[in-house]
């Protein structure tokens, strides 16, 4: 299944979360096998060979392609979330947004020192929580080789939050 296959499911969701915002609702490609095996293996293809010992997914799609990322490359997976939803120890990192913070937490051993990370997320907006997520497994010892995203919203200019090359299979 080609990209162009794949945004052929991707709905357009009009004034959601709020008015004014277009949401790119990724369910409908969940709901199809072939999709989502087509939406790993574009998302985690160029890094087949790059020796990625950890996959980051941050909270909560994230984890949905995340996690089949880090199987397909043969990497641990390793959970980004919401400060206060991690059990154990963990690293934290604040950001800003629009009007105040958030923090985002990694478990302190989920990424070991030297070991080649990616982050993966469904999609990259303003980048804010892709950058504290890189943040994150820098301060745990990590070395980032770059995020990876299924869609990126180009006009909010996420990337210039990162500092590590981006991989995206649909740009909107």
């Amino acid at each position: 299944m080609t990209a162009d296959q794949l945004r052929s499911l991707i709905r357009d969701v009009p004034d959601f979360p709020k008015e004014g915002i277009l949401f790119r609702d990724v369910t409908p490609l969940l709901l199809d096998p072939g999709a989502l095996a087509a939406a790993v293996d574009l998302v985690a293809a160029p890094y087949r060979d790059a020796g990625i010992d950890r996959v980051l997914g941050i909270e909560s799609r994230g984890f949905i392609l995340g996690a089949p990322v880090a199987m397909a490359l043969g990497a641990g997976f390793g959970l980004v979330r919401k400060a206060g939803k991690l059990p154990y120890e963990s690293h934290s990192v604040s950001y800003e947004l629009e009007y105040g913070t958030d923090t985002v937490e990694l478990h302190v051993d989920t990424v070991e020192a030297g070991q080649r990370v990616l982050v993966v997320d469904d999609l990259i907006a303003t980048g804010g929580t892709a950058g504290a997520s890189v943040e994150l497994a820098r301060k745990a010892g990590g070395d980032v080789v770059g995020c990876a995203f299924l869609i990126e919203l180009t006009f909010l200019e996420g990337r210039k939050c990162l500092d590590v090359p981006c991989h995206v299979v649909l740009d909107y």
